[in-house]
């Protein structure tokens, strides 16, 4: 067999092979024995010396490909000052945390030291059959010095003529670090925006050969050694680049071997002796091969951090916003007529955006009003009563009997860094019991300290804890310093971005290629991906537009949206009715949408630009998944598709729904399948089987 063939049987095999123990504990262990820490389970293992509590790594230990990566130069791993205070007080415990109704089971190991006036607190979360360890770092106390040092420009360094020259400033704050033998690392850091009222282009690789001390942005850094091929990858847990607290200007130092990542996202300020302030999240795992690997090592732990459950998280939702009509229809008869033509065309969630309520936002279309002071207004958070005058009762009775879930839009107080955010999580607590609605989209953050970030995570904790974790929250990324991509994610779904026909800004193949560039490094399926009325507003899109909606069938819209949550965002009642054609694509859809999602969902083809072939490829087991493919506007009636199938591979594809037909192909150099489809802008779903 080619190594590109092993390489990709042993990954998706290794990754399948986890899964039947993905929530079994009994799998991860820890130890202290003497000065030894061991943290480990069937895929990686991690010592550490004690050094009293300030753990310094002695090794790491790839168990899938064997491969043992021992400290050339062991320094403590955690540092938040450049005082050099002595370690004290160090201790260790652990324990089986039990299975939620959103986290998998887990081994916790937590590791609590002293370092002068100022008390750390480390947990080790480790998963069954998870190739990596997170830590999750908290501080109580007080400290003295810098914690996040500014980025040392190479130009301000002195030439380098003498071995001393090549001293450089030390970074002060270390969240975690690995020093690796070897003069040959080649690194790839991705940086990730949001924001994406502003941005369309919201993921950046930048691929590196580690050379003295430099550093990068970004949340993910993959390390491979240029020699034998061995990996590992960080993954900090924060929000994008450019909206973290505190930010220094980097993420990751490399230097030959040693890579740390930095910026913790707090200041001496934000730590005080009354509570534990968290620093942003560190995790490190391990691979081997070839991307497959480091990609589907990476997607193994993101997996884990919120259990996937069907009934809960798969959704096909409408949100009316999308038309533009703002507050200005949302009514109880509105609400009512809506849901039976979202039942016509195979909607699961209708979600009533902006307008429920009696308090008035300043984005109403009928009132303009304010996000200052809500709770001045008691009543800010319960269904306006002229609009609603049953309140939301024959709504959610209705949805029921259409087999649709209502949800709800909120935005959360934000004055004085959600000082108020006991009072948001009762109103949603008393709207969960009282309609048992469980879907909230959060929109209007803006968390521009440390004390708003604490706040935000009680108002989440509080109402999953109160509602038996049946609660999901759709987290807005589209304006202000949010979570981003990485952060919050153990508590819903991301609403990635608003795009609108009425501005003539919404194109197609460009939520195409933001799902697609995404899904490399984040689970599609945790993205709630826009689709429009592609019949309204042909107007505002210059005349010959070969990209305006227009130009794509209905099916195609819906179709750019499968790999993630697809989000109908526009008003039923303004399709023609050659639009409820869709409902027999969705209906063959919903048929197969757990399974598609509970894959590995990785990007094929050539990045969307509208001329493209592209797709997505979910590996559901080391022999069967999805792929879904798309001919944008081309001229080709058939091309070679780069899809994640090792060479020499013979596969059968079974179609699920679009306009291609069965076939049975041998896969070719680089993954390549021929796949066809007779016109542009078409698509096909295929469910494949290895043969």
């Amino acid at each position: 067999m080619t190594a590109r063939l092993v390489y990709t049987i042993s990954a998706v095999l290794s990754f399948f092979a986890a899964e039947a123990c993905l929530h079994a504990t009994d799998d991860c262990y820890s130890r202290l024995d003497g000065d030894t820490l061991t943290i480990g389970n069937s895929c990686i293992e991690r010592k550490f010396v004690w050094n009293g509590g300030n753990l310094m790594t002695y090794s790491i230990n790839d168990k899938i490909s064997g491969k043992v990566h021992y400290s050339s130069n062991p320094a403590p791993d955690f540092v938040m000052s450049s005082s050099d205070s002595p370690v004290s007080e160090g201790k260790f415990s652990s324990e089986d945390i039990p299975m939620t109704p959103v986290s998998p089971e887990c081994h916790l190991v937590t590791v609590t030291y002293r370092t002068g006036a100022l008390e750390v607190r480390r947990e080790f979360r480790i998963y069954g059959g998870c190739p990596a360890i997170a830590c999750d770092t908290w501080l109580r106390g007080s400290m003295t010095g810098n914690i996040a040092s500014a980025v040392e420009n190479n130009a301000d360094r002195k030439n380098i003529e003498f071995s001393e020259d090549m001293a450089s400033r030390p970074v002060s704050a270390v969240l975690d670090r690995v020093s690796l033998p070897g003069n040959h690392w080649h690194a790839k850091a991705v940086e990730f925006w949001d924001v994406t009222d502003w941005n369309n282009n919201l993921v950046a690789e930048r691929d590196i050969i580690s050379y003295r001390k430099n550093s990068y942005r970004g949340n993910i850094l993959l390390m491979q050694d240029g020699i034998d091929g061995s990996g590992l990858f960080f993954l900090k847990e924060a929000p994008c680049s450019s909206v973290q607290l505190e930010y220094g200007g980097a993420d990751f130092i490399a230097d030959f071997g040693t890579f740390s990542v930095t910026g913790p996202g707090v200041s001496t300020a934000d730590i005080s002796p009354e509570e534990w302030t968290g620093v942003y999240s560190c995790v490190l795992g391990v691979w081997s091969g070839e991307e497959l690997d480091a990609l589907s090592a990476l997607r193994k732990y993101q997996k884990n951090i919120r259990r996937h459950v069907a009934d809960r998280d798969e959704m096909i939702m409408m949100n009316t916003w999308g038309d533009r009509s703002q507050d200005t229809k949302v009514n109880e008869q509105f609400c009512l007529a809506e849901l039976e033509k979202a039942s016509r065309l195979g909607v699961t969630h209708f979600q009533i955006d902006d307008g429920w309520q009696v308090g008035k936002s300043p984005n109403s279309a009928v009132a303009k009003g304010s996000f200052k002071n809500i709770w001045d207004n008691p009543d800010y958070w319960t269904p306006d009563p002229v609009k609603y005058p049953h309140g939301l009762t024959p709504i959610v009775e209705k949805a029921r009997e259409l087999d649709i879930e209502v949800g709800l839009w909120f935005n959360p107080s934000i004055q004085n860094s959600f000082e108020d955010w006991e009072k948001d999580a009762d109103a949603l607590i008393r709207l969960y019991r009282q309609y048992g609605i469980r879907i909230f989209k959060i929109d209007g953050l803006n968390i521009p300290d440390k004390t708003a970030e604490k706040n935000l995570r009680k108002f989440f904790d509080k109402v999953s804890e109160a509602t038996d974790y049946q609660v999901v929250f759709n987290l807005d990324v589209t304006a202000g310093r949010r979570g981003g991509y990485h952060y919050f994610n153990e508590y819903g779904n991301i609403f990635l971005e608003n795009r609108y026909t009425d501005w003539g800004n919404y194109y197609p193949y460009q939520t195409l290629r933001n799902l697609w560039q995404l899904s490399r490094y984040v689970p599609a399926e945790r993205l709630q991906i826009e689709f429009l009325n592609r019949w309204r507003n042909a107007g505002k899109y210059p005349s010959g537009d070969p990209f305006a909606p227009e130009r794509y069938s209905f099916r195609y819209l819906f179709a750019i949206a499968m790999a993630g949550q697809p989000l109908a965002w526009m008003e039923a009642s303004n399709l023609p009715e050659e639009a409820y054609g869709l409902s027999e694509d969705i209906e063959a859809y919903r048929s197969v949408m757990e399974d598609f999602h509970s894959g590995i969902i990785l990007p094929i083809g050539r990045e969307p630009s509208g001329r493209s072939w592209t797709g997505f490829q979910s590996m559901t087991d080391g022999t069967s998944g999805y792929v879904l493919v798309f001919r944008e506007d081309n001229e080709d009636e058939s091309a070679c598709v780069d899809t994640w199938f090792g060479e020499g591979t013979e596969v059968k594809f079974e179609k699920i729904c679009g306009d291609g037909s069965p076939f049975a192909a041998v896969v070719g150099d680089d993954g390549a399948v021929e796949f066809s489809l007779a016109e542009r802008n078409t698509f096909v779903l295929y469910r494949y089987k290895v043969l």
